[in-house]
């Protein structure tokens, strides 16, 4: 594996496939996520070159669709780091989303336990009515 290049001005950079080997996702996710705007590598001819900045908005990007937020979501919290009111807008947009996604994902818990138990019950009726058959 390569040392990511440095430059006196830039700070460190890295590759796409630099990036892509560390998050262990492919060049084509990344190149999805430029084209879509979330990253914006400096070209270099045909080359990416990615500063810190990409690699932060990266890793943000795949937290976010770890935890199960969209894309478009994720762009909007990100994006609000370099809008007014800054960090503090982002952080406090953040936490209402996590409250959302948390709400959403205890109601999907709670509805599969009650089917879990639907299921549970009509088995064991199927299996009650298939005894009786057998027997008579």
């Amino acid at each position: 594996m390569t040392t990511p290049e440095t430059t006196p001005d830039s700070g460190q950079t890295w590759t796409i496939g630099e990036l892509a080997d560390e998050f262990e996702v492919t060049h084509r996710t990344i190149r999805h996520y430029e084209e879509l705007g979330l990253i914006t590598p400096e070209r270099r001819g045909t080359a990416r070159v990615f500063h810190r900045r990409d690699r932060t908005r990266l890793a943000l990007i795949l937290r976010g669709k770890r935890i199960g937020f969209p894309l478009d979501e994720i762009r909007t919290i990100i994006d609000m780091y370099d809008q007014t009111p800054g960090e503090q807008g982002q952080l406090e947009y953040l936490l209402a989303q996590i409250a959302a996604r948390r709400r959403d994902l205890e109601q999907r818990r709670a509805d599969i336990e009650q089917t879990l138990r639907d299921l549970h019950e009509v088995e064991a009726r199927c299996r009650s009515d298939l005894r009786a058959l057998r027997h008579t």
